[in-house]
């Protein structure tokens, strides 16, 4: 009689692999947006008294845009960790690293308490914060999609991405409940003494909590079969950072000019909008006027709409693949860059000035959501197992430089040299996209990419048998 031996199990769940992604990012993603929220908020009056409104803002996104330098530097020593001990180690040590950053902010003296010691603690602990996001997210990625079964890598690849809306609504519901707890006695738009005392702090203390619950879930993990088989094969390398700049340079730079005008868009909607949107009229520049809390909210039923289409994203990419999708969008992301003015500006009806806004979110976060969605999937498959780690978290997190960190500070400036108009912030936004636009058309379709190659070695093997194959 034949016994015939049962296939072994996955080595991780459908159920595990979903929530370690999504948990993990969500957690990381609400650290940060929880910083950027009160960049807005408090942080201008609290850590950069200078006696002008658009200077002390300006400081305060540059320590929120100091966090993208560090972002590179934590993506090459986690990826080094995640190409060489594996993803899970790498994964934990970062939610760790966030969630301390994060909580310590939360207990810094001000500047009138502290002096100039107060934003100097704050930069350094912004530093430390995307440090940690630098080896974060392509962990994420790595862990969906290096589990994810045949032909839906895309769509296991949106579970990480859709931790920046949850991150988003969580961190800025929070805010608005607190707001909504401490409320000025005399003007609703004005914040009130218990807010700037301590209210603020809540949120980032209350990430503690949600880093005990991300690691929970995170060191319930097995390393991926690829990364495993990787390891067997002895195609780990000692430097993946020298293999990822000596052989995959040209991916690392599409990579990162493929993931500008998603990061310039996101912090365009996010902190831009919510400073345009808040300013007074009658300022200089002249913003909205809407108050704190109504802006947000919007922008919270902008950020569902960016959740909605970040996992429609996936499998649409899986069927007709990423790049077409993303070149598709990116065309779509210029058309509504040039469109600023048209959205956003002040009209003498409130209804008509609110209607026009919330349309403005809804349809960027909507394509945010496009373009984000499928980030998870294409950037990995860049890369080969050896060096998937490295090179795509240096594509990332570079990006983050050219886009995150610059984008509010030159939206900013060049809404106030245009006046208080948005037009010409719009066209950087287009400007941005133009460049994504000519990296995706010099890049190759990965959809069908041989994700367990372990080396640049073996993906030369498969695209030689592939070619043979079709002739």
């Amino acid at each position: 009689m034949t016994m015939t031996r049962a296939s072994a199990p996955p080595l991780n769940s459908p159920a595990r692999v979903i929530t370690a992604s999504l948990v993990g990012t969500t957690i990381e993603f609400y650290d940060f947006y929880v910083y950027a929220t009160a960049a807005v908020l408090v942080f201008p009056a609290l850590f950069f008294p200078t006696g002008n409104p658009t200077t002390a803002l300006i400081a305060s996104f540059g320590v929120f845009g100091a966090a993208m330098v560090a972002r590179p530097i934590g993506a090459i020593v986690f990826g080094h960790l995640g190409d060489k001990r594996g993803r899970k180690t790498t994964l934990v040590i970062s939610l760790i690293t966030m969630g301390i950053a994060t909580f310590l902010i939360g207990m810094l003296p001000t500047f009138a308490t502290a002096g100039l010691l107060a934003p100097i603690m704050l930069l350094v602990l912004r530093l430390t914060q995307g440090f940690a996001l630098g080896g974060e997210w392509s962990g994420a990625a790595l862990v969906a999609t290096e589990n994810a079964p045949d032909g839906k890598r895309a769509w296991y690849g949106t579970f990480p991405q859709l931790g920046a809306p949850l991150g988003f609504i969580i961190a800025n519901g929070l805010f608005l409940i607190i707001n909504f707890s401490l409320p000025h006695p005399d003007n609703p738009l004005l914040k009130s003494e218990a807010f700037l005392n301590w209210g603020w702090r809540v949120p980032f203390l209350f990430s503690a909590v949600m880093v005990i619950i991300g690691l929970w879930v995170r060191l319930k993990l097995v390393e991926s079969e690829a990364f495993v088989k990787a390891g067997k094969r002895g195609k780990l390398r000692k430097l993946p950072l020298g293999d990822t700049l000596r052989h995959h340079w040209r991916e690392v730079v599409l990579g990162t000019f493929i993931m500008l005008a998603t990061y310039v868009l996101f912090y365009l909607m996010t902190s831009f909008t919510l400073t345009y949107g808040t300013a007074k009229t009658d300022a200089t520049p002249g913003g909205l006027g809407f108050s704190y809390t109504s802006f947000v909210l919007m922008q919270i039923i902008g950020v569902v709409f960016f959740g909605i289409f970040t996992l429609l994203s996936g499998p649409f990419a899986d069927v007709i693949g990423r790049r077409k999708l993303l070149i598709w969008t990116t065309g779509a992301i210029i058309v509504f860059g040039l469109s600023f003015p048209l959205w956003l500006r002040p009209h003498a009806d409130a209804a008509f000035a609110g209607a026009m806004v919330q349309a403005f979110l809804i349809f960027g976060f909507l394509l945010m959501g496009t373009t984000f969605g499928p980030m998870g999937a294409l950037l990995p498959e860049l890369f080969p197992t050896n060096v998937r780690y490295t090179g795509s978290a240096i594509a990332y997190n570079l990006s983050s430089i050219l886009g995150a960190a610059l984008a509010p500070i030159i939206a900013v400036a060049l809404w106030a040299s245009a006046g208080g108009s948005t037009w010409m912030v719009g066209v950087y936004l287009a400007g941005a996209s133009v460049l994504t636009l000519i990296a995706l058309l010099l890049s190759r379709e990965t959809k069908d990419v041989d994700y367990s190659a372990a080396s640049i070695d073996d993906e030369v093997a498969v695209r030689v048998e592939n070619d043979g194959a079709s002739l």
